[in-house]
């Protein structure tokens, strides 16, 4: 199993945080997702590519790139 922090842009509330999860989420081979508003970052563990969890996060409304 693999872990990508991804740096997300654009979340300013608890919705946010639930949005772009729930993007995530949706991912197939996604298994499980942290969002942490106050860092900007989501955590994501399983399989998906990261092109895959990035046109996610872009299509829910968010920016988001690999954290480096």
């Amino acid at each position: 199993m693999n872990e990508v922090i991804l740096k997300v842009q654009g979340m300013t509330c608890g919705h946010c945080v639930m949005a772009v999860k729930k993007a995530l989420g949706k991912v197939p081979g996604v298994t499980h997702v942290e969002v942490d508003l106050s860092a900007g970052k989501a955590v994501v563990q399983g399989g998906a590519s990261v092109e895959a969890m990035i046109k996610a996060v872009t299509q829910a409304g968010y920016g988001a790139d690999v954290k480096g």
